[in-house]
């Protein structure tokens, strides 16, 4: 056989962290808390019109970026929900928000160009950077400021070869939902180098207590510059479904459905009826599911809080708690791999959202039920306690 291409051997391998371990230990015993992935099941309206149009023949090609009148729908809910004001011309709906990421990269990214990620990152973009013959290059955020933006650390990481900044918000891991302030800091290091930035939202819905997500790309100047990118995967609990969509400037739509033409034609036809009764069915269903997940961010953070060596910040937004476990005397992976093998629960190590993440874990509280999220919760208390012993 030939040689396989560059982009394979002389890139990162793939690593699914401890999913991977967990897997390969064959026990059925496991509580997983690894996978960003929601329990709950998908609303049944949104079933019943996927259901509906397979039955009325919706099953064959579609429009390249999309059914029209999808677009339309979701063009509509951007402007009232996420004050961007776009067309339907400037939206495509893709195969997930990793389908839209990798569009948007592969688009705009060429090779020896430099993408800047925010530390503790998302390891699923790295990938996609370095297969597009793109480095990474990492910000680091401070644990001690609250993961905040910090545009003099980002600045500082900008070269001649610098193209794009990588933004999640609300954030993985962290659970940041960034203020106004710090994305307007942000998009003006962006306007001031002329930098798109790659705006990842999927966890847009997902907002507790008084945060209020803010996408960047309607702050002033940045919507001929980002490429803004939204999913039904984990608000609407549509994990398996593989839809989302992207807004991009009205000039790059054209390489993007280079991209998205050529790697899928276009996402299923009958499921983007399942996206149309999401954004426009009763509000009610998706605000049922945010609010178990409401349930299960104060059983997570205020168990773990009552641990020893453990403190843990209340998370904004997502399905992520961000425990600092230093107090421990464990590294994040030393951690998470003997929690793992002596309490057979499955959390995600810090580190392996890079060095700031170092000292941490992601422990995703969306993931399980109710009851076996308070008896991972039970498990870890156990496994912590034996660890760091009280004081008397």
């Amino acid at each position: 056989m030939k040689q396989l291409a560059r982009r394979i051997t002389e890139t990162s391998p793939k690593s699914f962290g401890m999913f991977q371990k967990a897997m390969m230990t064959g026990r059925d015993d496991l509580i997983h808390l690894e996978v960003g992935r929601p329990a709950a099941d998908t609303p049944e309206h949104i079933k019943e019109a996927t259901i509906a149009a397979i039955r009325a023949g919706k099953v064959h090609y579609s429009d390249l970026p999309g059914e029209l009148h999808v677009r339309q729908a979701l063009a509509a809910k951007l402007k009232a929900k996420n004050d961007l004001d776009v067309s339907p011309d400037r939206i495509i709906v893709t195969n997930g928000l990793t389908h839209a990421s990798y569009a948007a990269i592969m688009a705009f990214l060429d090779e020896g160009d430099e993408a800047i990620l925010l530390e503790p990152y998302y390891p699923q973009h790295t990938g996609k950077i370095e297969l597009a013959g793109a480095k990474v290059v990492m910000a680091q955020l401070d644990a001690a400021n609250g993961f905040r933006i910090d545009p003099a650390a980002i600045e500082a990481k900008i070269t001649p070869r610098t193209k794009m900044i990588v933004l999640i918000n609300p954030c993985n891991p962290t659970g940041r939902v960034y203020s106004r302030e710090e994305l307007q800091a942000l998009a003006d290091v962006a306007i001031k180098h002329d930098l798109i930035v790659m705006s990842d939202e999927v966890y847009e819905d997902i907002l507790f207590d008084s945060a209020k997500h803010i996408s960047i790309g309607a702050l002033p100047g940045m919507d001929e510059r980002t490429i803004s990118m939204f999913a039904f995967t984990k608000s609407y609990a549509m994990d398996g479904w593989r839809l989302g969509y992207m807004v991009a400037p009205e000039a790059a739509i054209g390489a993007l459905l280079k991209i998205t033409a050529n790697d899928v034609t276009h996402v299923n036809t009958f499921i983007q009826e399942g996206a149309l009764a999401a954004v426009t069915g009763d509000p009610a269903a998706l605000e049922g599911l945010i609010a178990e997940d409401a349930e299960k961010r104060q059983i997570a953070v205020s168990r773990l809080n009552q641990m020893p060596g453990v403190t843990c910040d209340w998370p904004e937004g997502t399905i992520y708690a961000f425990p600092d476990i230093s107090g421990t005397g464990l590294t994040s992976q030393a951690f998470a791999d003997r929690l793992l093998e002596e309490a057979g629960v499955v959390v995600e190590a810090g580190s392996f959202y890079g060095a700031a993440g170092e000292g941490h874990l992601r422990v995703c509280f969306g993931s399980a039920s109710v009851e076996d999220l308070g008896a991972a919760m039970d498990r870890i208390q156990r496994f912590v306690s034996d660890l760091v012993p009280v004081e008397a």
